[in-house]
């Protein structure tokens, strides 16, 4: 179906983002799997092209534009290139957007310049070891001392935190016995802060050159002046950009989900059995046919939740539905070309597999299919 959603501005982005992957990226892909991480100076080289910083305004070295469809080019491309680019959709699509909100203007002097060069790659620190999805059981604690904050606990799950500059940790700063999700507050914390330690890189199924690590803060003393936004009402802000949260993880599910079934088109095509292309079979077809049925589905779904969006319109409760039956058919979609390709679908240098293992955290992270169904029950008054 023909698609509505972009200007012509949104697609001379495009070609900029497939020139450089193209071009920087994918010939390098390889190493960077192989080491388990992207190189900072990737960061960098975006801000160069201005890629990262559309949404950071002009007079901080921006492109002023703070449209979501600029996110989204990104991630279709980084999707038909075969490529991700380490925890830089953590960075832009749920990290820059708090720094967006709530930085006073001396924070915008201090770090929006960096954010748009590139010079600052951020992180967020909200899981626990203990803690898990709820964060009003978060143990992180700051004390207030003068100017400053001291801090202590442990973070983990981080993705981006092995390369962050600057890290928005969520630390309870009070408690109130009759309300746990009150007494949060977000404090910036910046690398090269005595204390703050940067833990082990965690091994897993997929996502291989996301780094995902662990944090500890032991008596680091941060300056009130990296208070982000007001002292003790972190839980109403994060809850503010859950919208974006999920919908950019639905953006990768459908953008990847779209890239498997191309290169399984391409896959049965070529490959021969019983002396017969794989596509030549009817249930190859069949198959096919309803795969991509499905993905566009899920794209016209999509694409009404990114202009809702853009819009300022999109609730909770239809980004929870746009999360759950994205992420679900890029799990339906992804097993089945796999299982197309047979044997050679099971081995890890080719790309079907790559996919397969990546797509299993998206009914994980930004809240789980089971949280999602919650949310939409509720709406249903159940």
């Amino acid at each position: 179906m023909r698609r509505t959603l972009f200007t012509q501005d949104h697609e001379d982005f495009r070609l900029l983002v497939r020139d450089y992957l193209a071009r920087e990226v994918v010939p390098e892909y390889e190493q960077w799997r192989d080491a388990g991480l992207v190189p900072r100076e990737l960061f960098t080289s975006l801000g160069k092209l201005g890629i990262i910083g559309t949404a950071i305004a002009e007079e901080y070295g921006g492109g002023g534009q703070d449209d979501y469809r600029y996110n989204v080019v990104l991630q279709e491309e980084c999707a038909r290139a075969g490529v991700t680019l380490g925890g830089l959709r953590t960075h832009l699509d749920i990290v820059v957007p708090y720094f967006l909100g709530l930085a006073d203007d001396a924070q915008r002097s201090r770090w929006f310049p960096g954010l748009a060069s590139g010079e600052f790659y951020t992180a967020i620190a909200m899981s626990e070891p203990g803690t898990g999805s709820d964060l009003a059981g978060v143990a992180t604690k700051a004390v207030r001392d003068g100017d400053h904050y001291v801090l202590n606990g442990a973070k983990t799950f981080i993705t981006g935190g092995y390369h962050a500059d600057l890290v928005i940790v969520v630390a309870r700063t009070s408690t109130d016995p009759d309300n746990r999700r009150a007494g949060l507050s977000l404090l910036v914390v910046e690398k090269g802060m005595p204390g703050f330690t940067v833990g082990r890189k965690l091994d897993k199924l997929g996502l291989t050159v996301q780094d995902t690590v662990e944090l500890s803060f032991a008596d680091v003393r941060v300056p009130v002046a990296n208070l982000l936004g007001a002292e003790g009402e972190a839980f109403s802000y994060l809850g503010r950009n859950l919208a974006q949260e999920r919908l950019a993880i639905s953006v990768g599910a459908v953008a990847q989900a779209r890239a498997a079934l191309e290169m399984t088109i391409t896959y049965v095509r070529d490959r021969t059995v019983f002396g017969k292309p794989v596509a030549h079979f009817q249930n190859t077809k069949f198959e096919l046919a309803a795969i991509a049925a499905e993905v566009e589905a899920a794209q016209t779904m999509l694409d009404a939740a990114i202009t809702a969006l853009v819009a300022g319109e999109l609730s909770p409760v239809d980004a929870a539905k746009t999360k759950l039956f994205c992420t679900e058919m890029q799990g339906r979609v992804v097993d089945r070309c796999l299982q197309l390709h047979g044997g050679y679908g099971y081995i890890l240098e080719s790309p079907i597999a790559r996919l397969y293992a990546d797509a299993r955290v998206s009914r994980i992270y930004g809240g789980t299919s089971e949280v999602m169904k919650t949310i939409i029950s509720k709406s249903l008054g159940l």
